[in-house]
């Protein structure tokens, strides 16, 4: 195909404005999937996609079409919409020229829209608007059209109103990005480079590399011959199996020239060797290195273990399989007296969690507890040197530390106006800070805020939800550090410390977090034969306190008669047997009872 027929375009949106519908629309256009074998949302291949709605991974598929006698090649990516999984919306613009932006008429402008179209035209892509939905709502559509106008300045004919559902105005959609979407740069002349915008791991072809050609030609002829390629960041060296493109399915191919999308079956067997965003080329030749993508930044911190505890190898084989696919995915061994050996995993949010967490239990029949979420703390000890800490049980002592910093984010939020006031509220009650308040039409408002992630991640999203009507929509990005009042806060169960409740809590909360918790422990902690302490302490200091009455056993219940003193004996050798069962026994916490209050 001559290069200045390819198109790379990608579709971006909001969570559910229609992303993955239109893309069946290009599909069955294109004769790419015979009309018989469609099924709704065709590229979310995933059984959780489809249960959720949602795309959970980006997607790569070649079309074929032709238009004024011309043959073009289409290679369409379809991303996600949901804040979690914006790193996969940056990683496909990078392998694109032109962006398709979906507007739900229903919704209007949403976070995720202006989130996504700024990523767009950081990137230098030519979009191309599009209304979707006009045959729920079709009076809606001058009044969103507007909005794009007003919001992002674009000029009122070049926005395109389609109904993916129905089909229609799709095909004349499609002619527009073969119009508007500029062909790859790029020399067919030069030595091979190529992009890797993308990883998964196959069983029989090891790792493979999904990626755009920039210079030079990948063919057959490399592997027939057994050569070698690098990775240029890593400096791994491997032998590729196969070449070949998604149509949706792998299709081996050829030859990938300058500018078109396709994968490489490395012959790689370790995971970690190949990192998206990296450059590949021919072993012996010496190039410059594409420029690759923002170091991708877990914020949220999850610990999960497996109930049986003969399951951490094949624990640790599924999150390995897991991170090749999924960049933002991070991992690392832990143990706790209660709950064995598991892992602290890092997540760019808590949808992303829930996903992995769901991914694991469904793809490789595992059974997990997972701990309550945590942030990334930022820890100046009074000797000048400076810690992260993820988990509360590598706080340092209170006294080494001079200050502690946690991380801010920065968030949007889209509302119906009528919700001003509880968004007001519920973010005043998060600590947030006000930035900024706009309103982009007489109904919608934009609100910026500052907010420790901290509280994002305690079902701020939720309340949210609750508060606005589930019309409200977020999305944030990471600021910085800001300096904390907080402290650890140990849970004692009988005197004992139990590692895996500990938290890290405001000062100014401390008391009241340790109550509540205390009071669910009270609930889901059996009975003993004697009186259980539950305590919530800082440092020496208990702030809250709850007891667990002990088991009484009526010990006279066989004596149907007898002197007074016969039964005061009795009653007193059962006291001193539980002050001695008090002072040397150990309550056990049973699994079920940390799965309870971890969850909750």
């Amino acid at each position: 195909m001559e290069q200045k027929n390819i198109r790379n375009f990608c579709i971006i949106a909001h969570i559910d404005h229609g992303k993955s519908t239109l893309a069946d629309r290009f599909l069955e256009i294109t004769h790419t999937i015979d009309k018989r074998k469609m099924v709704s949302q065709t590229l979310d291949s995933m059984d959780l996609e489809r249960e959720k709605g949602i795309t959970i991974k980006l997607k790569a598929v070649r079309m074929d079409y032709t238009f004024e006698n011309t043959d073009y090649q289409l290679n369409l990516i379809d991303t996600p919409g949901h804040v979690d999984f914006s790193y996969e919306v940056s990683r496909s613009l990078a392998a694109c020229e032109g962006a398709i932006l979906v507007v739900d008429v229903t919704q209007g402008i949403q976070a995720q829209t202006v989130s996504n179209v700024y990523k767009a035209l950081d990137a230098n892509l030519t979009i191309i608007p599009v209304l979707n939905k006009i045959d729920i709502a079709p009076g809606e559509t001058e009044k969103v059209a507007n909005e794009l106008v007003s919001t992002f300045g674009f000029k009122k004919e070049e926005i395109l109103e389609v109904s993916a559902k129905t089909g229609e105005g799709v095909e004349a959609l499609l002619h527009r990005a073969i119009q508007r979407v500029p062909s790859p740069q790029g020399s067919h002349s030069n030595t091979l480079r190529a992009l890797v915008f993308d990883s998964f791991y196959h069983e029989y072809l090891g790792v493979v590399a999904v990626i755009k050609v920039v210079d030079g030609t990948l063919s057959s002829d490399l592997i027939s011959k057994r050569g070698k390629i690098k990775f240029l960041a890593t400096g791994v060296v491997s032998v590729p199996e196969e070449i070949g493109v998604f149509r949706p399915e792998r299709h081996s191919a050829k030859v990938l020239e300058t500018g078109e999308v396709g994968y490489l079956a490395t012959g790689l067997k370790d995971i970690h060797a190949v990192r998206v965003g990296d450059t590949v080329a021919l072993e012996n030749e010496t190039v410059e290195q594409l420029p690759g993508y923002k170091e991708i930044k877990p914020f949220v911190f999850i610990s999960m273990y497996p109930i049986e505890n003969d399951k951490f190898t094949q624990l640790r084989e599924a999150l390995e399989k897991l991170s090749l696919s999924d960049a933002a995915l991070s991992y690392e061994p832990e143990n706790n007296s209660a709950l064995g050996f598991g892992f602290r995993c890092g997540f760019l949010g808590l949808l992303h969690g829930d996903i992995v967490q769901e991914r694991l239990e469904r793809e490789y029949a595992l059974e997990l507890i997972s701990t309550t979420p945590t942030v990334e703390y930022k820890v100046f000890l009074t000797n000048g040197e400076i810690q992260y800490i993820r988990d509360p049980s590598s706080m340092p002592d209170r006294a080494r530390i001079q200050t502690l910093e946690e991380p801010w984010i920065k968030l949007n939020i889209v509302s119906p106006s009528e919700y001003v006031g509880n968004i007001l509220n519920l973010c005043n009650d998060r600590r947030g800070i006000l930035v900024k308040m706009e309103y982009p039409s007489e109904k919608n408002v934009v609100f910026e805020y500052e907010l420790p992630l901290s509280e994002l991640v305690y079902n701020f999203f939720d309340d949210l939800k609750s508060t606005s009507a589930g019309y409200a929509s977020l999305d944030y990005d990471f600021s910085g550090y800001k300096a904390v009042n907080a402290v650890k806060m140990d849970i004692l169960v009988h005197n004992q410390v139990v590692d895996p409740l500990s938290h890290i809590v405001l000062t100014s909360k401390a008391e009241d977090i340790g109550r509540s918790l205390l009071k669910k422990l009270k609930e889901i902690i059996p009975r003993q034969q004697f009186k259980v302490s539950l305590q919530a302490a800082i440092g020496g200091k208990i702030v809250a306190r709850e007891d667990i009455p002990a088991l009484r056993k009526n010990v006279l219940a066989k004596m149907s008669g007898g002197h007074r003193e016969r039964k005061d004996k009795l009653l007193e050798e059962q006291k001193k047997g539980k002050a001695r069962l008090k002072k040397f026994g150990k309550v056990e916490i049973p699994q079920e009872a940390f799965r309870q209050i971890l969850q909750s």
